[in-house]
């Protein structure tokens, strides 16, 4: 897959786990990063699978940017993940329908655990959604929802930034 890539992100409330019981998937997802000046170059293992995305610079404050994806396998994932700098991220993803639209709801463990985020993906960036009811705060364009940025400054290190109910 490669092309424009728009998407919006939030917090998410975690009183009663709304996400866990609306979600219609969960999988469990590795990733790390490739240093890069020029781009963001992920490599992720998501269950039995793995992917190579490399990400364009945002242009309007991280709500669209150029991204390039294509599945690689498992031995090419490990052997790339070795390049990787800052350590892995390790999260929960729920799959949660609203509307026309999928939320993919992260839950991230270790040094990031107790932070819980929405995004979804947009065909255009004033593209009407239906927002689920445990959606939060919008955090669209904050460097510190990015999981690249995460491993550099983890969510254990900022959490008591936010409200109670987001950590």
């Amino acid at each position: 897959m490669s092309g424009l890539e728009i998407e919006r992100k939030f917090l998410v409330r975690k009183k009663g786990d709304a996400y866990k019981s609306a979600a219609f998937s969960c999988s469990h997802i590795q990733q790390g990063y490739i240093p890069s000046d020029a781009a963001t170059v992920r490599i992720r293992r998501r269950d039995d699978k793995a992917y190579l995305t490399i990400k364009g610079k945002s242009a309007d404050g991280g709500l669209s940017r150029y991204e390039f994806e294509k599945e690689i396998s498992l031995d090419e994932a490990l052997q790339l993940l070795k390049l990787c700098r800052g350590g892995i991220i390790d999260k929960h993803r729920y799959l949660v329908k609203s509307g026309n639209h999928v939320f993919e709801v992260d839950e991230f463990h270790g040094d990031n655990d107790g932070l819980v985020m929405a995004e979804v993906e947009l065909t255009s960036p004033d593209e009407p959604f239906d927002k689920p009811d445990f959606l939060g705060p919008e955090v669209t364009g904050d460097r510190r929802f990015y999981n690249k940025h995460m491993l550099k400054e983890p969510f254990s290190t900022w959490r008591h930034t936010l409200p109670e109910e987001y950590r």
